[in-house]
């Protein structure tokens, strides 16, 4: 509620201002000898012009000819403002002053072209991207694989006369861990076996008679011979 009374307040503030401006300027011109909707028209150029300036200023601020127009605007206004405030014999007008207005359409008429055509701001250059230097590529290796020699194997040699061919050796059953009653139990068995035959009793009599697995047969017979 407060920010629309304050908005109000302003424009009629704006509204006051303008129309006050605008009666001098008339005031001025129909002095000046121009007369009927001539008279009127003054303030309207002086107000157009000043707000043309105004605006180029806003799109570009730092544009000379934006700043010269909106000062010869200011001060035209300026001027009928304090030119009717009694400094100036409204009925004995000078002929410089007369000059002055009937030029003013002529100026008016420049400024509002050359503010209207005048070239947009040209952007800033983007700071252009610092180069990345790409990583050396390794040269491709080219490996070679010596061959591996070949193993020497011996000569075959004749064997010597008289030496008899040594038969391969063949590893003997891992030893199994045999319970002592179990042991000996297999140990009466190969008793009678040696009473009877004669002969020590082999691992495949143990297997038949005790019905045990074949390694645990093969170690109680290496035990007992």
């Amino acid at each position: 509620m407060f920010r629309t009374l304050r908005l109000d307040a302003v424009l009629i503030q704006a509204v006051i201002a303008g129309a006050l401006s605008f009666a001098h300027l008339h005031d001025l011109a129909a002095a000046a000898g121009q007369d009927g909707w001539k008279a009127w028209a003054y303030p309207v150029s002086v107000d157009l012009l000043l707000v043309a300036a105004w605006r180029r200023m806003r799109k570009d601020g730092g544009n000379r000819d934006a700043w010269l127009w909106f000062a010869i605007a200011l001060i035209a206004s300026l001027g009928a403002n304090v030119a009717t405030a009694g400094l100036l014999d409204m009925n004995d007008v000078p002929d410089w002053l007369r000059i002055l207005v009937a030029g003013w359409p002529a100026l008016a008429f420049l400024g509002g072209t050359l503010l209207a055509h005048a070239p947009a701001p040209t952007p800033a250059p983007l700071p252009e991207p610092e180069p990345v230097e790409e990583p050396e590529v390794a040269s491709e290796l080219t490996v070679e694989r010596v061959p591996n020699p070949a193993p020497e194997l011996p000569s075959a040699e004749p064997a010597p006369a008289g030496t008899a061919p040594q038969p391969d050796l063949v590893p003997a059953p891992p030893a199994v861990s045999v319970p002592p009653a179990l042991m000996a139990h297999a140990q009466k068995i190969a008793d009678a076996h040696r009473a009877q035959t004669g002969q020590p009793i082999d691992a495949e009599t143990l297997r038949a008679r005790h019905g045990m697995p074949p390694a645990l047969a093969d170690s109680i017979a290496l035990q007992l011979a």
